[in-house]
């Protein structure tokens, strides 16, 4: 009779955990009636953006899993669960205000040891119930994208200075919006990614949980009023692309809002009403966009926010009209005196940053559009070496354009009690 009694508790215990492990099980990102969710359940975030992750995982120059895996960790402990990821950059590493190592050196020729990183960055995102958004190109010059297809489609390069010389910059990556052999070899690449398999798991990249979203790629624009159609048809034909190979992902575009749509909110709804496009993506930039003073940071944070403010309930409205989620996925503010060390405070970041992570709470409380955000950017325990990034300087998530350190958010800076104060509202 005890035995009986034993094995019927060991199969009662048995039968629990198998239904506890059905539960709990990864599962995909979804988007239903206009709300991202897991499991049926709504998911709303508070991300960060590492575009360097790839690189970080990888054993090549560039690589440190030790450290990858410390900040993965320093991550999870403070609630950041979501990444925005840069799948590799494009073309020969050289250039100065181009990041390396590149993954794609020549159309279709591929640096493994970045692909070997990516696939170590995603199976260790896996077993942290951690989610990614991969995306695939780039309008700017600092990871090839637009430039570096135009040079292999034999349309020039761009300026060296890149978008130092912004005139000259914009009129030569304007003609991605029709360059069809562009168009071509991304769409080749598009393919060669997506059917990837993970070598660390074993999974085919379709089937992995841990991608919440394909991006068509950062900040894509037309970058003239004579390529918006072009453009739209470019981006129509990548998520259609996008899906076809991969039914279980979430896709988007990567686009800031009106500010990457030549100011033209029309353009902004025809290119998220394409029924491929799961949800919406907004960035903001008050320094970039004039809204603070850079020479009074702390002064102009109030004002900074009254604009912020406006921008997303604009674009918020476009999201209630298409019933569809929106991701502040892009925004930054300077240390209070725009220096790039650590020694400088970020009392107006904090209360900046404050200001968002409260729509992220405010959205969730009343089941609300705005689904996340990813702050730009993760510098967790990297540190400058220099103004300008350096062969082969930490990797601290301002690109090589920008001054290391400019929006970075360091593992000892106050931001970090911040983020977790909201995150554990989550």
């Amino acid at each position: 009779m005890k035995k009986l009694i034993l094995l019927a508790a060991l199969a009662l215990s048995l039968f629990s955990c198998t239904e506890k492990k059905a539960v709990t099980a990864p599962s995909f990102v979804k988007q239903k009636e206009g709300k991202l969710t897991i499991n049926d359940k709504p998911y709303y975030f508070i991300g960060t953006n590492f575009w360097f992750g790839a690189i970080l995982g990888s054993e090549g120059q560039g690589g440190n899993r030790e450290r990858l895996l410390k900040e993965l960790d320093f991550m999870k402990e403070n609630g950041i669960n979501n990444l925005r990821v840069l799948v590799g950059a494009d073309g020969h590493s050289g250039q100065k205000v181009k990041v390396m190592p590149t993954l794609q050196i020549e159309p279709g020729v591929y640096n493994d040891t970045i692909f070997d990183g990516l696939d170590f960055l995603m199976a260790e995102l896996g077993k942290r119930d951690m989610y990614a958004v991969l995306y695939l190109n780039n309008s700017w010059e600092w990871s090839g994208g637009y430039g570096q297809y135009l040079n292999w489609a034999g349309r020039g390069d761009v300026p060296e200075a890149g978008v130092q010389d912004w005139p000259v910059f914009v009129k030569h990556v304007a003609q991605y919006a029709d360059c069809d052999t562009c168009h071509t070899l991304f769409l080749n690449h598009v393919k060669h990614v997506i059917t990837r398999t993970n070598r660390y798991t074993g999974k085919k990249y379709i089937d992995d949980t841990a991608i919440m979203s394909w991006q068509v790629g950062n900040e894509p624009r037309s970058f003239s009023d004579e390529g918006k159609p072009a453009f739209v048809k470019w981006l129509k034909e990548t998520t259609a692309l996008i899906r076809s190979l991969d039914p279980n992902h979430l896709i988007s575009l990567g686009n800031e809002g009106t500010k990457g749509c030549e100011e033209d909110m029309s353009l902004f709804e025809q290119i998220n009403s394409d029924p491929n496009v799961d949800y919406l993506t907004i960035h903001i930039w008050p320094k970039n966009w004039s809204w603070i003073d850079p020479a009074q940071v702390v002064a102009s944070v109030d004002t900074a926010i009254v604009e912020t403010d406006k921008y997303i309930d604009n674009h918020l409205a476009i999201a209630k009209k298409l019933n569809k989620p929106i991701v502040i996925e892009e925004f930054g503010y300077p240390r209070d005196n725009h220096k790039y060390t650590l020694d400088d405070t970020t009392v107006a970041r904090d209360k900046y940053y404050s200001n968002i992570f409260s729509k992220i709470i405010s959205s969730k409380e009343n089941n609300g559009l705005i689904a996340g955000c990813n702050f730009w950017t993760w510098g967790g325990f990297g540190r400058p070496a220099h103004t300008f990034w350096e062969p082969w300087d930490d990797y601290v998530g301002d690109p090589s354009q920008e001054e290391q350190g400019l929006n970075s958010v360091f593992d000892t800076d106050t931001t970090i009690k911040v983020i977790k104060s909201y995150t554990q509202k989550l």
